[in-house]
């Protein structure tokens, strides 16, 4: 087994777009999400040759030229960087420090959704809510202004920017 030599510091957005930026470190951590566990190497590069092959069968050639790319390009840099542990005896990877940091600018950020912008949805639907029951002309809201409350929706979403953009 190889001795693990990556860094255990987190990486800076910079870095993450760096890895990112290659479209075989991107399939690479990918499949390893999918696999959620140990990986061969070997099944790594038949399946980007595969997404790389125009063919019905990936030619022998691109498959080669794919697991050569990863033995001495792509793998040895996402270990560098924490994204994976590779070990090149057994030729096998699986997640590193870093894979769940870079991970989560595949997939988008998954469920951190911001404070504000839930504040912000929350405003416009009671706001357009008291619109509408204002339309329907009831009791206790008929007396509202349309124009004066979308008026305090908008309000209320530019301070909180406001608000949010210097702090």
């Amino acid at each position: 087994m190889s001795v693990q030599t990556s860094r255990s510091d987190s990486l800076a957005e910079s870095e993450v777009f760096h890895i990112l930026g290659n479209d075989r470190r991107r399939a690479i951590v990918q499949l390893l999400a999918e696999e959620s566990g140990q990986v061969d190497v070997s099944d790594v590069a038949s399946d980007i040759a595969a997404n790389e092959s125009d063919a019905s069968s990936v030619p022998n050639n691109l498959y080669k030229s794919v697991y050569v790319s990863l033995q001495q390009t792509h793998l040895p840099q996402l270990e560098e960087d924490g994204v994976i542990e590779y070990d090149s005896d057994a030729k096998t990877i699986e997640p590193g420090a870093n894979f769940v940091a870079v991970l989560t600018y595949i997939n988008g950020h998954g469920d951190d959704r911001s404070p504000t912008l839930q504040f912000h949805l929350a405003v416009c639907v009671l706001g357009l809510l008291l619109i509408a029951l204002a339309g329907l002309e009831l009791p206790v809201v008929s007396g509202l202004d349309p124009v004066f409350s979308s008026v305090l929706v908008l309000l209320a979403v530019a301070a909180s920017s406001l608000y949010r953009l210097l702090s």
